[in-house]
């Protein structure tokens, strides 16, 4: 299979979705690999690392995009790659669909074949594509909270862990999965005084008997929620419901309730945001105020860390990188259900029920259409 790496042109995304490590390992197996010039240099792998493991560099994004079968990303395509993407052609990288109709309409009208690294499921529901990513968020979120904590960047002024003969900061955690755990451990290694909430009163004895003592668990509900917002310092919103937009646990009013300076730092707003009043901020400017409330929405916050982000996103992307290019898309998709379960809009069609569900789109089955691909 021939294989395409475009360089990121998101705002300040200096990942890349190939390692030269990865580039080799594709190799040994019989495919091509074209990598766009530069686009392993934000994450501290230039050019000549790519050619010495076998890759073809190409000076143009449109060249990558027209030479390439599978095109590997790390972030969405955005408006201006639209045109580039060919009808058939296979995108395997991050969507996070049910947050954009307008990315949703456009893949559906490019008839692309499109395979969400978010979606991507085993059997026990884990999602082990965006666990690295999601343990590089939680722990990012505590360390960027800690920073717009300080008062010079708005905050109350707080020192997250305290110091002796003074109280530490208040950290709540809405959401006890990868990104909840991972930003507690954070938080509590720092010596926060740290409040975890979840739904599921299964995860939180698991969360009990794991987490420090300093790291308290609640039951997730509207009145716990409104309760604990006041005497936070830092909230982490860290809910992922996989494939669908995420549910506003703290809505605008609430805000009322917080004390000036509170730092809401919303990890899950490239799904939507479980925050109502956040909305997509960029690295180069990352916060805004509402109502005294500083807000870090940054969609793509891995992305300030390229270099341990691109290691582990391509430990966990390579194995199923190699099942489609050793089989195709189709089979693949018939052979591993896990990959199946990444498939979003395939030519033209929505596949996954979050997706359909977010804008009232038809869904058809993802079995029928392999079917049809296996009877032609």
């Amino acid at each position: 299979m021939i294989i395409g790496v475009p360089k990121e042109i998101k705002n300040n995304e200096n990942r890349v979705a190939l390692t030269p490590a990865g580039v080799s390992e594709l190799r040994k197996h019989g495919h091509t690999v074209y990598v766009q010039a530069t686009a392993g240099e934000g994450s501290g792998f230039p050019d000549e690392e790519y050619v010495a493991a076998g890759a073809t560099m190409l000076p143009t994004i449109e060249e990558v995009y027209g030479i390439a079968e599978m095109i590997m990303k790390v972030k969405e395509p955005i408006a201006v790659e639209y045109d580039l993407i060919r009808e058939n052609q296979l995108l395997f990288t991050y969507f996070h669909f049910a947050s954009s109709e307008e990315l949703t309409r456009a893949m559906i009208a490019k008839g692309a074949v499109c395979l969400a690294y978010e979606t991507v499921e085993k059997s026990d529901r884990s999602l082990p594509l965006l666990v690295p990513m999601s343990e590089v968020a939680g722990r990012m979120a505590v360390q960027e909270g800690a920073k717009y904590l300080e008062k010079p960047l708005k905050g109350r002024g707080i020192l997250l862990g305290g110091v002796p003969g003074v109280k530490p900061a208040r950290v709540l955690i809405l959401g006890g999965g990868i990104v909840g755990t991972q930003a507690a451990k954070m938080a509590a290694g720092l010596g926060a005084h740290v409040t975890l909430m979840d739904i599921s009163l299964a995860r939180l004895r698991y969360l009990s008997d794991i987490m420090p003592e300093n790291v308290d668990t609640i039951m997730s509900n509207e009145y716990n929620i409104r309760e604990e917002i006041k005497q936070a310092d830092l909230i982490i919103g860290a809910v992922l419901i996989p494939g669908a937009k995420a549910p506003h646990l703290i809505t605008r009013d609430m805000l009322k309730l917080m004390r000036p300076g509170t730092v809401l730092v919303d990890v899950a707003v490239d799904q939507g945001g479980c925050i109502e009043t956040c909305s997509p901020t960029t690295h180069e400017n990352p916060t805004f105020i509402i109502d005294g409330v500083v807000h870090y929405c940054v969609a793509n916050m891995p992305g300030a860390v390229p270099y341990t982000s691109t290691l582990a996103l391509t430990n966990a992307t390579l194995p199923y990188a190699m099942q489609l290019a050793n089989k195709g898309w189709q089979q693949a998709c018939r052979d591993n259900a896990e990959l199946k379960a990444g498939l979003n809009v395939v030519e033209g069609k929505v596949v996954y029920k979050g997706v359909a569900d977010a804008f009232g789109l038809p869904l058809v089955p993802v079995a029928e259409l392999l079917q049809q691909e296996e009877t032609v």
